[in-house]
């Protein structure tokens, strides 16, 4: 398997992804109370940090911003998955409680600043991209899935598998065909750096919390302007 960022790395070329492959996860049903207070020193931290700025003043949510923008997204309603986390912390809301695997990279895109999600792999079918949208491209949001297909718009970043769209307008809304669960086993994750930022840190930090928290070994990959396909370790 492999993931592409060719067809946009022209048109944004501080991108660069690193593309973590967690293998042998035994996610736990419910979060560990002493993960729940790791998370929640976090998000007083991620308070103390930002506190006195204007989401736009944050370096790593100004970047993707700009890079909305650039591929035509000006509602204010479409803002990329870390700028919903700084604001939720910011407001005293605490990250929600979905797995500790999900709960574990969205502690790494807070502490960090950079979007982040992830899918099992047994429902991803052959390789990856972050590409523009294309006509036959399919998506059902997550949570809605009773409202069918809301596929996206032209000139609009995708992150994709072979047969679906896994995430809308880069790193906005997941498909609901993917998510991760208790019940993964196997799972790829993405971190992403518009020019803001410690990456590698980010990366040591995810792989951390998933081998402390969800059992899990981990190889890394990266994607950038410079090589844009990244071979994945994928292990059965």
């Amino acid at each position: 398997m492999k993931l592409d960022i060719s067809d946009i790395a022209n048109d944004f070329p501080a991108y660069r992804v690193a593309v973590i492959v967690a293998s042998d996860l035994a996610i736990p049903a419910e979060r560990p109370a002493a993960f729940d207070d790791e998370i929640a020193q976090r998000s007083i931290t991620a308070r103390e940090r930002w506190a006195g700025f204007e989401l736009s003043e944050i370096p790593g949510i100004a970047v993707w911003r700009k890079a909305y923008k650039q591929f035509g997204i000006k509602k204010t309603s479409y803002r990329c998955s870390v700028e919903r986390l700084i604001k939720n912390a910011l407001a005293v809301r605490e990250l929600p409680a979905i797995n500790p695997f999900v709960d574990a990279y969205n502690a790494v895109s807070l502490t960090h600043v950079f979007p982040a999600g992830a899918d099992d792999l047994d429902h991803v079918t052959g390789d990856l991209a972050f590409r523009y949208a294309r006509d036959s491209d399919s998506f059902i949001a997550l949570g809605r899935a009773d409202e069918g297909e809301d596929p996206p718009k032209p000139g609009e970043v995708v992150y994709a598998d072979g047969a679906k769209v896994l995430c809308r307008r880069w790193n906005w809304y997941q498909d609901h065909r993917s998510p991760v669960s208790a019940a993964t086993r196997r799972a790829v994750l993405t971190i992403q750096d518009n020019g803001e930022g410690d990456l590698p840190a980010a990366v040591d930090d995810a792989v951390g919390l998933i081998g402390t928290w969800c059992g899990g070994r981990c190889s890394v990959a990266y994607a950038s302007a410079a090589e844009p396909c990244a071979e994945l370790s994928i292990s059965s």
